[in-house]
């Protein structure tokens, strides 16, 4: 068991030191901390799940050298993620921008509560009522009833 926890904490120390390879890190500071800031909303195409700051895919690699380029040249935050969703698309940011072709990404899931809400709201309205049962079976129940307390 402890070999697999080691196992697990190198792997995680490893994809870590792969994600911020010093020889990839711009000199200075202030860019270098923008950089990574852009970098946690900037996702890894290849993961999906990820950011590119927590990927070690050489496709992240690819983008965290963009942006580093980007910063660099003294681009925006916004220029810089405009340039990433020119040539990649909207899919590449964390967290979409919100706007009439992502409507159904944000008000999806409401909808669909909403809808369930009332659909359970409808069956439970619409039930039906106890049923009155007939003689034959009053008497089969009253039968059982009376073996029971027997």
């Amino acid at each position: 068991m402890r070999w697999r926890a080691l196992f697990a904490a190198l792997a995680g120390v490893a994809s870590l030191a792969a994600a911020s390879d010093p020889a990839e890190r711009l000199p200075d500071p202030g860019q270098e901390a923008r950089a990574r800031t852009i970098f946690r909303d900037v996702r890894c195409l290849v993961c999906q799940n990820e950011s590119i700051d927590d990927s070690s895919a050489e496709l992240a690699q690819d983008l965290r050298q963009i942006v580093r380029e980007q910063v660099r040249a003294g681009r925006s935050d916004g220029e810089i993620k405009g340039f990433l969703t020119d040539r990649y698309g909207e899919f590449v940011l964390m967290t979409p921008a919100f706007s009439v072709g992502n409507l159904a990404l944000w008000a999806g899931p409401f909808l669909v509560a909403l809808l369930g809400a009332g659909l359970l709201a409808g069956r439970l309205r619409n039930r039906r009522p106890d049923v009155e049962l007939s003689e034959l079976e009053a008497e089969r129940v009253e039968r059982l009833a009376d073996k029971d307390q027997a």
